[in-house]
């Protein structure tokens, strides 16, 4: 998708900022408690943009496959995991169309990716079919109804970012996507955006957990 072309070479830059470290680690934490990695566990990063969690996955001893339709998106990708020299499978392609065989993976990751997809029931359809039976599915989503939501859904932000051409879901949405094979969904960074930086902390996060819906869910399904 050419609009997140035009994003590769700023998308990390987030990530460099306070804010950004503490959601990265808000999140990375609620998808790992449920993805529960282990050495060897061959794991598909779908939508994996610049390789955030495909390397954090290596790093673990994973064996990992990144798929992404940002060609910019991987060429930063393969740059960041070959400077930390780890042996990451970076593939470009469509989410709804993915060239891996039926059964193929032990567990697929998706985070903040479903929210951009014109096909989101084919999307779904071909996450489960690559994964192995037994096999988990751990999908991270902007939460529309929490204050994320509505500053993604703002129109002075969607002016100049891809949310222009996001679909964020509700708990009550996800909740209905292959229903009989879900297991949880983990609410978490109830930290909201207008936060000042010396207010940032994990202390404040369970404060917030008080007033705020969490910005991001995390969805876990179990194939049978």
């Amino acid at each position: 998708m050419e609009i997140f072309d035009l994003e590769s070479q700023n998308y990390d830059s987030w990530y460099e900022t306070k804010l950004g470290h503490f959601v990265d680690q808000i999140e990375t934490q609620a998808v790992f408690d449920l993805l529960t990695p282990e050495e060897n566990m061959k794991i598909l990063d779908v939508g994996c943009g610049t390789g955030n969690y495909s390397i954090k996955l290596a790093k673990l001893n994973c064996i990992v496959t990144g798929i992404d339709i940002s060609e910019e998106m991987l060429k930063i990708a393969k740059r960041k995991s070959e400077a930390e020299q780890l042996p990451i499978n970076f593939v470009h392609g469509n989410i709804e169309s993915m060239p891996f065989e039926s059964n193929s993976f032990d567990a697929v990751i998706s985070v903040a990716v479903l929210e951009f997809v014109n096909n989101k029931a084919k999307a779904f359809e071909e996450i489960f079919r690559v994964v192995k039976p037994k096999g988990k599915i751990v999908v991270g989503f902007l939460n529309k109804e929490s204050p994320w939501g509505e500053l993604y859904l703002s129109d002075e932000f969607q002016k100049n970012t891809v949310f222009k051409y996001a679909y964020l879901y509700t708990r009550e949405e996800i909740s209905k996507i292959y229903s009989e094979e879900l297991v949880t969904i983990k609410e978490t960074l109830f930290t909201p955006p207008w936060i000042s930086e010396s207010e940032i902390s994990l202390e404040k996060e369970k404060e917030f957990s008080k007033k705020y819906n969490g910005g991001f869910l995390v969805a876990l399904w179990m194939k049978k």
